[in-house]
């Protein structure tokens, strides 16, 4: 690999989903604040909100929505300023 080529601040980070608690390590610039002990090492902690094994898509479970009570619950506030 060249010298040189990444930046000085290239380093070993933990990565955690925080909906399912999945960590995985990889590189990364990103800056952070936090650490955490990850098989028996203490790396930057970076804090995902969605990853592969929590994204529907790649999981295959989706999530549903209670679409339909929010629908009746807006049409009866509808209904109400309509008379």
């Amino acid at each position: 690999m060249k010298k040189g080529l990444h930046p000085e601040n290239y380093r070993p980070v933990v990565f955690k989903d925080m909906s399912n608690g999945d960590m995985f390590l990889s590189r990364s610039t990103a800056k952070t604040n936090d650490t955490i002990e990850f098989e028996g090492e203490t790396y930057p902690l970076i804090k995902l909100e969605i990853s592969n094994t929590s994204h529907p898509f790649y999981t295959g479970k989706s999530k549903l929505v209670d679409t339909a009570g929010r629908v009746d619950k807006f049409m009866s506030r509808y209904a109400r300023t309509r008379k």
